[in-house]
């Protein structure tokens, strides 16, 4: 295997399996949560050189829950929290050389939420600064790099958390996104990467009281059961009455859908011919199960794109202008990097024209909602090019106007539906032409996570993609000796807890 590929896919405790056939193992006592939590942590040590991925381990933690019962459908199974979400013990840095490391004392509300569940975590996982740029490079941390091709970028934000799933470290872990941040990395790391409906789980801690609630939390993982799953159990946690209930999914829907295509972007972005190719390839994909595919227009003006700009202009302007309020009382925005700066003076400069901002953004999802009417789902690339390398979008020798317009051409299709609070979701539907995943974005209208996730499991069954860990194996990589622990009973009550 290439030394630009890290696959720590081993023949130990947690082979091969998914987060759903490894908590059934561990149901079954195959193998115990400390054998499994022992083999993640040394997978994460032979992993994290290559990957910087990990901003600080919890792995004495992990170690004596671990040695505790549990409950919930992920009982034992380890996995990384993202590091701009609070995890009692640790300090939250978001990437960022303007925060100390002060320890927090409790969790936030949703790392409850994926505790629930029964994960455990190992310890927090890098972003870039704030979670802005849609790739995981960061002053305070460096850059992460991509399992498939070290040179590259593991997408952002969430690109941590993507890069230990995508290499075998962690079979699922946490992200979030509040313009891409779990569908890009996705895309860039050949996952799974579902953008709930907004409010179907715990909201990021802060974001209810934002004009535009952006931020979605969620998982990232590499079979669409396992997020099926998660969203499952975390109903148990948390149910939001206002939606229709998710309840467990568990198989493909029977019903053939109208699948809306988008072949262009927003400002006349170049979609590269890979991408491109991938597109066509999904969409006969799609008619060839029975789904009915039309090539649409984009249902908005140039106008919208600069309005989500503005929007995150704004967050950035808070950032730096109440930072010690925001987040703790020795955040120095002297420290700020370049992007952050530069989407703080966007919004200085424009601070009179952000009411219509807010109202042309929030009157976006009547638009989406009238597309809705006709089509059950609309099929768009997640980015217009698989993974650029490490140094491209946030090169600091480049002045911040620039690398806005880099980051405008390279995530055109992935904010909408932040802003309408829509789901949407990113599954690894082809290569590149350099070897890298593909992602094709999926999005429903407000409260259909299982319209997603049916075709999801359809589409996985169907296209079969594959994982770093079906790479030849290097000399000194040992392969699992089986992939039985895969194809395993979607029965609930096969797991303990559940």
């Amino acid at each position: 295997m290439s030394d630009l590929i890290v696959n720590v896919v081993q023949d130990d405790a947690m082979g091969d399996c998914d987060a759903v056939a490894l908590a059934k193992r561990i149901a079954d006592g195959e193998v115990s949560a400390a054998e499994v939590t022992e083999a993640a942590i040394a997978r994460a040590n032979q992993a994290n050189p290559k990957l910087n991925a990990i901003v600080i381990d919890t792995y004495q933690s992990a170690r004596n829950k671990a040695g505790n019962s549990h409950r919930g459908i992920f009982a034992g199974v380890p996995t990384f929290i993202k590091d701009n979400s609070d995890f009692v013990g640790v300090p939250t840095l978001n990437g960022s050389r303007a925060l100390g490391p002060v320890p927090k004392t409790k969790n936030s509300e949703f790392v409850d939420q994926m505790e629930s569940t029964g994960l455990i975590s190992l310890g927090k996982s890098a972003l870039p600064e704030f979670g802005i740029p849609p790739t995981t490079e960061s002053f305070s941390q460096g850059a992460s790099c991509n399992p498939w091709n070290v040179h590259h970028s593991t997408g952002g934000s969430s690109g941590g958390s993507a890069a230990l799933v995508a290499s075998g470290v962690v079979p699922i872990a946490h992200a979030n996104d509040g313009g891409g941040s779990i569908r890009i990395p996705a895309a860039c790391c050949g996952l799974v990467g579902l953008k709930p409906t907004r409010n179907r789980l715990v909201n990021h801690d802060g974001t209810d009281s934002l004009p535009i609630n952006v931020v979605h939390e969620g998982v990232l993982t590499r079979s669409v059961r396992d997020t099926a799953f998660f969203m499952g159990e975390s109903e148990k946690y948390f149910r939001n009455p206002h939606l229709p209930a998710l309840g467990l999914v568990q198989n493909p829907g029977k019903k053939r859908l109208r699948i809306g295509m988008l072949t262009n972007a927003l400002g006349g972005v170049t979609i590269k011919p890979d991408v491109v190719n991938t597109l066509n390839e999904t969409a006969r994909l799609c008619e060839s199960l029975g789904h009915n595919i039309e090539d649409i227009a984009i249902p908005f003006s140039d106008q919208i794109g600069d309005d989500f700009l503005d929007y995150y202009g704004f967050l950035f302007f808070m950032i730096h202008r109440f930072g010690k309020h925001i987040f703790q009382q020795d955040f120095d925005k002297t420290q700020l990097e370049t992007l952050s700066y530069a989407f703080s003076r966007r919004f200085s400069k424009r601070i009179l024209k952000f009411p219509l901002v807010l109202m042309r953004l929030r009157n976006a999802i009547k638009v989406t909602e009238s597309v809705f009417k006709y089509y059950d789902v609309i099929l768009c690339p997640t980015l217009s090019s698989a993974s650029p390398k490490n140094g491209t979008l946030t090169n600091p020798a480049m002045p911040g106007d620039i690398l806005i317009n880099q980051i405008r051409n390279y995530a055109p299709f992935t904010a909408l539906q932040n802003i309408t609070g829509e789901p949407a979701i990113s599954l690894p539907m082809g290569t590149s032409d350099n070897g890298l995943p593909i992602g094709m974005q999926f999005s429903a209208t407000y409260g259909a996570d299982r319209v997603l996730l049916e075709l999801a499991y359809e589409l996985e069954e169907a296209k079969q993609w594959q994982h770093i860990f079906q790479q030849p194996a290097s000399k000194n990589q040992t392969k699992p000796k089986t992939k039985e622990s895969i194809i395993v009973s979607t029965d609930t009550q096969a797991f303990a807890g559940a």
